[in-house]
Parts: C-alpha cells; structure tokens; sequence
C-alpha cells in the first residue's frame, strides 16, 4: 500500500497538471475564429521558451523515463544508445525541422502529409504518409498508458482490479477534456509543470542514490558484479547495432505527426533552431534515468519477471522518503500526460486534414474540421485505454517498436523533399512499400527485436532493423526514378516551392510568445 503523505503529494502534482491544463483557455486569443491551425498548433505562436518545454515534453515520454532504465536494469550498457540518439536528433532538428516550418508557414500546411501532397503532387503518396503516422502513433500512444501503470503498481500508488483502472481512466479523463476545449495550449502549459518536476524529482533522486550507494564507483562496481562485469561495456560485435540503433532512431523519431506537431506550432524558424541547441538538456536527464537504472542494480532491487522497466520505481520506493517518492511518481506521470495529448492531436490532425477533408468531405469548413478532430482525438484515446486493457503489455511494446520501422520508411519523401524533388512519387510510393514490408518481415522474424542479423557466418552484421529497410527503401527509390525518368513517365505538378535559404523573417505578430 502507499504511504499517506506519499498519495498527498502524488495528487498535489496531479492536481496542480489540471489547474495548468484549465488555465490554458485563457491563452486563447479570443478574436480568432476556430480553426484547424489554431486547435492544433495554437496558431503557430509559442516562443522559444514554450516550445523548448513542449518539444522537450513530447519528445522525452514516460515510458521513455522507464524503458531506458529498466533496459539498462536488464542488459547494461546497450541501454544508452538512447543518449547519443537524443544528441542526434538535435543538429537535425535544427536543419530540418526550421526548414519543414518555413515551408509549411507559406502553404498552410499543418502536416507532413500536407508537404508531400504539395511537394509530389501525389494524393496517394501522401495518403501513405498519413496513414503509417497515425498508425506509428497509436501504440506510442498506449505506451504513455503502460508507463504510468508500472511506475504507480511499483510505487504501490496504483490499487489492484477495477479500482486501478479506474484511476488509469480517471488520469487520462481530464487529459482528454483539457485537449478536447484547448487543443494543443493544454499540454504546452502542462510540460511547464512537467519539466519543473521532472528535473527537480530526478535530481534529487539521484544525489540521494549516490550519497546512499557510495558514489559513482561503488555503483558502477556493484552493478558489474550483478551483470558478469562485460555487459556494463560494449563488445566489438554490439557497436554496429548500438551506433546504428541510434542513427536510426534519431531518424524516425523526427518523422513521428507529434514531434512535427510540436515543431511546427512554434513561431518561427528561429525559434527552432534556438530549441534544437538547448534540446541536450532533456538529453541530460536521460542519462541519469539510464544511470538509475544501474543504481537499481547495485541497490539489489529485484524487478519482477518481464517488468524490468518497473525497477527505478522499485528504487525510489525503497530509498526516498515517501513525499519525494510521491513527488517523482507524479513526475512521471505528468510525464506521460503531455505526449499523449500531443499524440492524439497529431493523429486527428492527420486524420482530418489527409484523409477526410482529401477523400470524404472536400468543403469541410474550418468550424467542422476543427470539430471532426476533436472527436477523432478523443476516439484515439478512448482507443489507447481500450488496448492497454484488451491486450498484453508486450503487444503494445512489439507495435511500438513495429511503429519505428514503419514511420522511418517515410523519411525519403519529407526529409528528401525538403531539398530535391528529384525523386519520382511513382520510386517514393514503391520504396515506401519495399521498406514497410522488408521492415516487418526483418522484426517479426527475429521475434521482435529491433536488431537483425545480415550476412551469413560464425558472426553476421548486426543493424538496426529499421536503417536496413530505410536502406532498401532509398535503393528502390533511386532505381525506380532513373528507370521511370528515362521512360519519361509524367509527373504531377510540383505546388510547393522551398526557401533558398533557411531563415525566413518572423511574423510579426502581438503575443507571438504566447501559446
């Protein structure tokens, strides 16, 4: 059972995420009509501060806070691939995601599907970008669900049966009503609280850890004693998979609807490069999760079978006085709220704007798009806690990890297109449908792991099995445009032309710091 002061201080933050999120009506500007863009990327309006907090919040999810660590818990080193990965991610935000946002500001685009129909001119391609973002997403999605069950069943905050559940239920309640009246000023207020206490809780945490544990050494010792020394290393044979692991996931993660969600409703070019510098901070906080996973280790805790990622929970349990304790499960679940708001708005977002304005209502006005997405956001996580209740944890981890392969087979018509429209939709569509298929094939075959052998022999090369399909993918692509350039196989038209540079002046715009 949870202590008292442990449940008093878990709902004090919880409570204080749904002040936050009803706050967010009064960020509204109230002489603008309704509109997609402002319900989705609130007017594309939030300043450097705001969309440090609320790129940093979608990006770094609960279950992320739980999955490295107990990765590190159970296999050591091969857990901090995320690390270099986060890094990653930084200078390519900084290129791409400033560049997709000059675009998108000058057509109205609010998704990457909206840039491949202009850019290609081809309603099916963008169709299948749609469609494998909203399906990448929803397992995400279920994830943040699954990361707060495990870190409350550890913390012993979530009670057995219906009545935990219901908590569940009652958690993502408010979430859904705050998103549904506020849009995407609900969880851009809420990643505020989210970052204050994220970095507090974790910091303490780990000084206690380490004034209790001895220090770094003794951890680091203790934990290779546990693991037989070695794992707490890469071997030679774990550094293609480890450095391709991070290529890759760095790669897929800059496809995903709510990360670009997140980027585009900032105001201007400027303010994402600014973002994308200060971004390694949330990279920091990564780490010490990874850190803690070895803590728990050295500690003795002893994590349930299958339950790995339930072991830094375990940790702060037995070490941290109770309303810490309480204070750091809030956190992350705090945690979890933010990105799953985000998610489910990309998802409709996507859905309303590429599929049922493209193919089932053209003059939809901007009142009914903007009320088609609330429903379809609701829907998605009405959805979310429907499988996460429905289905076994590890059916939501194995479509999740599906979901990365799958969203990184999109990469060559946003990436690429944002700077060549050498490559025909025809080769796009064809090596889209090579990488989906070869992607799944790869996972499914190696019982779901993301790392897949290649080549014959006492020791194959061991990838990431997302890059190796991205990679047949590109070869079909650039195969299939030469082959069809030389057949002179038309072309749609081209709409969307790109800067020629990568700034483009600011808005200007009363309260463009606002959300």
């Amino acid at each position: 059972m949870a202590d008292g002061a442990m449940t008093a201080t878990f709902l004090a933050v919880i409570g204080g995420a749904s002040l936050l999120a009803v706050t967010a009506r009064r960020l509204r500007p109230v002489d603008r009509l309704p509109s997609l863009e402002g319900w989705a990327l609130a007017d594309r309006s939030l300043g450097p501060g705001w969309t440090w907090l609320l790129l940093g919040g979608t990006i770094f999810t609960a279950y992320t806070f739980t999955a490295v660590p107990g990765l590190a818990y159970g296999n050591g080193a091969p857990a901090f691939f995320a690390v270099p990965y986060t890094v990653i991610v930084c200078p390519l935000a900084f290129v791409l995601l400033s560049r997709l946002w000059s675009v998108a500001r000058r057509h109205g685009y609010i998704t990457a599907a909206d840039f491949v129909r202009g850019r290609y001119g081809s309603p099916p391609l963008a169709l299948v970008v749609a469609l494998t973002g909203i399906l990448a997403t929803m397992p995400y999605l279920a994830l943040q669900l699954l990361g707060i069950r495990a870190v409350l069943t550890a913390g012993g905050v979530y009670p057995r049966g219906a009545a935990g559940d219901l908590v569940l239920v009652g958690l993502f309640a408010g979430l859904a009503v705050a998103t549904y009246r506020h849009g995407l000023r609900a969880p851009t207020v809420i990643s505020a609280l989210k970052a204050v206490a994220v970095f507090v809780s974790l910091t303490a945490v780990t000084w206690l850890v380490l004034a209790r544990l001895g220090g770094p050494g003794p951890v680091f010792e203790g934990a290779a004693q546990r693991l037989g020394g070695p794992a707490l290393l890469l071997s030679p044979a774990q550094q293609p998979a480890y450095a391709s692991l991070a290529l890759g996931s760095a790669l897929a993660l800059l496809m995903y609807p709510h990360v670009l969600t997140a980027g585009f409703a900032a105001d201007g070019p400027r303010t994402l490069r600014k973002v994308s510098v200060a971004l390694p901070a949330w990279t920091g906080l990564l780490a010490l999760f990874g850190f803690l996973g070895i803590a728990a280790l050295a500690a003795g805790v002893r994590a349930p079978r299958g339950g790995a990622e339930a072991a830094v929970p375990m940790l702060v349990d037995r070490l941290m006085p109770a309303p810490l304790a309480g204070l750091v499960f809030a956190a992350i679940t705090v945690g979890a709220l933010v990105p799953a708001a985000v998610m489910s708005i990309a998802a409709a977002t996507g859905f309303v704007r590429n599929v049922y304005v493209e193919y089932v209502h053209p003059t939809a006005t901007p009142k009914r798009q903007v009320r088609i997405a609330k429903a379809v956001s609701l829907t998605a996580k009405v959805g979310a806690v429907a499988f996460v209740f429905g289905l076994r944890d590890q059916d939501a981890v194995n479509l999740q990890l599906l979901g990365g392969v799958w969203i990184l087979q999109i990469f060559p018509a946003v990436a690429v297109g944002l700077f060549t429209g050498w490559p025909h939709p025809r080769a796009l569509l064809a090596g889209w449908a090579v990488g989906m298929a070869s992607g799944t094939y790869l996972v499914v075959r190696e019982g779901f792991s993301p790392i897949v052998p290649l080549g014959t022999g006492a020791r194959p090369l061991e990838i990431y099995a997302g890059l190796a399909a991205l990679l047949l993918n590109l070869t079909v692509v650039v195969a299939g445009t030469a082959v069809l350039t030389r057949l002179a196989v038309p072309r749609p038209a081209d709409t969307t032309d790109l800067p020629s540079r990568l700034t483009v002046r600011r808005r200007p715009e009363t309260g463009a710091n606002n959300p």
